[in-house]
């Protein structure tokens, strides 16, 4: 058993994932996908009956093998192994979709030192001199890190194709552009997670309603989330073309119910937790002797 910190390292062992991801793979972007389709209340996974109280009791439980995992593909960059690899989960969703509870809830019990959590707003004057793909590059979580982008390179086929910001033509070479990004960071060892959070039209308005009500919420109150949900029905095309040409083998798209917080986020770290494990992290060796440098710390 390996030693940590002068102790015998805690074995974790793995649980059976949270959710039925059999079952959860219809969420899944693959080919024939409608957004449409999704039901933002539905809980795929789970059983209908007692599934919160499961959920929330399964969502707990593996705070101890995410922290562990992590820590395993922290150590393996510290030690500077070869091919160290990294993980990039992007988030992206309609306003009051969830994104930062995921961001809270899920990766809560991971070391904050092996995050690195970036947001991508309204481009700046410099970001615009660039191409799309240029404030991106720059936030790409290196080895032994987990990245996560909340919103990402995918506003540049989103609120831009919404908005009219960019010509059609532009639009279209950035779909073929990201799918050649995402494969690069996949060929340099990063596994990339993309998650879109699929909240009801109704659950938005409730959710924006309590920001409005309650004053510890204003600050996270953007009177603009009014004029985007005026175009829902737009931003729901784009997000259908943008899930179905860009989700691939390598960087698949997860479209996750989030009606329910609870189940979202407990969804998320599953796949999560899938990723991780398919890594087969491992420890990384001493590069000395351990009997040796015992001695040495009780000669000293």
């Amino acid at each position: 058993m390996a030693k940590k910190n002068g102790k015998k390292a805690k074995t974790v062992k793995p649980l059976p994932n949270p959710v039925d991801l059999h079952e959860a793979r219809r969420l899944e972007v693959r080919s024939g996908f409608r957004l449409a389709d999704i039901d933002p209340d539905s809980t795929p996974g789970l059983p209908e009956e007692n599934g919160k109280q499961l959920g929330s009791e399964l969502f707990a439980s593996r705070d101890e093998e995410l922290a562990d995992l992590q820590e395993r593909m922290y150590a393996q960059a510290r030690a500077e192994l070869p091919n160290a690899p990294s993980v990039l989960v992007v988030l992206q969703g309609m306003d009051a979709a969830g994104k930062g509870g995921i961001v809270r809830h899920v990766f809560g019990s991971v070391d904050p030192q092996g995050l690195h959590i970036a947001s991508f707003k309204k481009p700046t004057e410099e970001e615009r001199k660039h191409d799309f793909l240029w404030r991106i590059r720059k936030e790409v979580p290196p080895p032994g890190m987990i990245g996560i982008f909340d919103r990402s390179h995918y506003e540049d086929v989103l609120v831009q194709r919404v908005r009219g910001m960019a010509p059609p033509e532009e639009i279209e070479r950035r779909y073929s552009a990201i799918i050649d990004f995402e494969r690069e960071l996949v060929d340099q060892g990063t596994k990339v997670i993309k998650i879109m959070l699929h909240v009801g039209r109704d659950e938005q308005a409730e959710r924006l309603l309590e920001r409005l009500d309650r004053p510890d919420k204003h600050w996270k109150y953007n009177p603009g989330d009014i004029d985007e949900r005026e175009l829902w029905d737009e931003y729901a095309e784009a997000y259908q073309i943008a899930l179905e040409r860009t989700s691939t083998p390598l960087a698949p798209w997860w479209c996750i119910p989030a009606n329910k917080k609870w189940y979202a986020r407990l969804i998320v770290k599953a796949i999560l937790l899938e990723t991780l494990r398919g890594m087969h992290l491992e420890w990384p060796e001493a590069t000395f002797d351990p009997d040796v440098e015992r001695e040495r710390l009780a000669n000293s």
